[in-house]
């Protein structure tokens, strides 16, 4: 029950987040506070809503360590997704027509802080945590992933292609940042600077939701493989080789940190459910 009661009032707080900055969707400033009022709320309601059903201090999103768990993970998904598109540009698939619009910009750290915090509460935070304790870390990071990729489905553009890379560079990515770290602050701040590179700086199609107005005033072209088509970048080879590559590195960390959960039918009464990290 605790699953069902953690999804609902996370759930809550998204879909009225979500109507809200849909709602002032034409006025940045609006949406920009609306965002980030939406991601505040959906912590504050995660905390309360898993100190209330399980009884224990929620660690993973303890105030120590969100600043710099943010910070870290903003500038790694800003950087990953900057590779993607330098790649692109290289071939010559991406361009930069000129500048873009800084007020679309700030409506998009809103609108991206708001998507980011209540998936990764959704996804990491209660699905993978959970699903985790009962099949181990390999089996959840599969299947929550997959269910990751299968979501954006949902989307007016979206692909099977598109879903599938979705599942493997984000739904790996995002929750191997977890894992190595057992704190959904760096995850959060992945997921923030990876969509607001890509929609409020290099104002690319996002996961199938339609183009963007962010810094730069930007057009792709080329093979769909490449540029992602009209799902976005997050199609492309690049997004998946990159994605892929930095599950691998967190991964490889977290087996490191002892932070990887085997099965329950293989753990000892001795394994601790999550280790404790210095944060």
């Amino acid at each position: 029950m605790r699953l069902v009661w953690q999804l609902l009032a996370v759930a809550a707080i998204a879909a009225a987040g979500s109507q809200a900055v849909a709602a002032v969707q034409d006025n940045d400033l609006l949406t920009l506070v609306l965002g980030l009022l939406t991601a505040v709320l959906s912590v504050a309601v995660y905390r309360w809503v898993v100190r209330r059903t399980e009884h224990r201090p929620v660690t993973e999103a303890a105030r120590d360590g969100a600043v710099p768990g943010i910070v870290r993970g903003t500038l790694l998904g800003a950087a990953l997704f900057g590779a993607v598109i330098g790649n692109i540009a290289f071939l010559g698939d991406y361009h930069v027509d000129g500048l873009g619009s800084l007020p679309g910009a700030t409506g998009l750290v809103g609108f991206m802080a708001a998507a980011a915090a209540t998936e990764e509460l959704l996804f990491r935070g209660v699905l993978f945590r959970i699903i985790e304790e009962r099949t181990g870390t390999w089996i959840a990071l599969v299947l929550t992933g997959t269910l990751f990729g299968l979501s954006h489905l949902l989307n007016k553009d979206a692909t099977l292609w598109g879903a599938i890379a979705i599942a493997i560079e984000a739904g790996g990515m995002l929750t191997a940042g977890y894992v190595a770290t057992r704190s959904l602050w760096l995850p959060i701040g992945l997921h923030f600077g990876w969509n607001f590179a890509e929609s409020g700086i290099f104002s690319t199609e996002v996961s199938g939701n339609g183009s963007t107005h962010g810094l730069l005033d930007s057009s792709m072209s080329g093979a769909k493989l490449i540029t992602g088509g009209s799902f976005g970048p997050e199609g492309s080879l690049y997004s998946v080789l990159f994605g892929l590559l930095t599950t691998i590195a967190f991964m490889w960390l977290a087996r490191r940190r002892g932070t990887v959960l085997p099965r329950r039918s293989r753990r000892t009464a001795e394994t601790p459910a999550v280790a404790t990290l210095p944060r």
